[in-house]
């Protein structure tokens, strides 16, 4: 088994793309319940976290800027990683991903262990 990284991203700036309260609150039972159908296949290996809207990019010769890339409306939300045989197998437990039913997409990608 590989492991996945799943980037979770969204528009975070549109005002109309900006869900209800009320609709984050049900949300909150959709990620639990795909994060929990992960898990009991035994493929969840971090539920990850949330990340804060604010934060800084260090660039070349040690320029640091606001960021995350404040110019984009689109960001990232937070993180999971997941256990799955192929990429193929992280891409469709990925498919479940709520942040989609916002209009938010999900980037897969395969942790590769450091040769050390």
């Amino acid at each position: 088994m590989n492991e996945f990284l799943l980037i979770f991203r969204r528009d975070f700036k549109s005002p109309e793309a900006q869900p209800s309260p009320a609709k984050m609150q049900n949300m909150m039972t959709d990620w639990q319940n795909w994060l929990g159908g992960i898990a009991a296949q035994d493929k969840l290996v971090d539920t990850g976290n949330r990340l804060a809207d604010e934060g800084a990019v260090i660039k070349a010769n040690n320029e640091v800027i606001n960021g995350p890339y404040a110019d984009i409306k689109e960001g990232i939300g937070g993180y999971s990683i997941i256990r799955a045989g192929s990429l193929a197998e992280a891409v469709e437990l990925a498919k479940g991903c709520p942040v989609t039913l916002i209009g938010g997409n999900v980037e897969v990608r395969q942790l590769v262990p450091p040769n050390l």
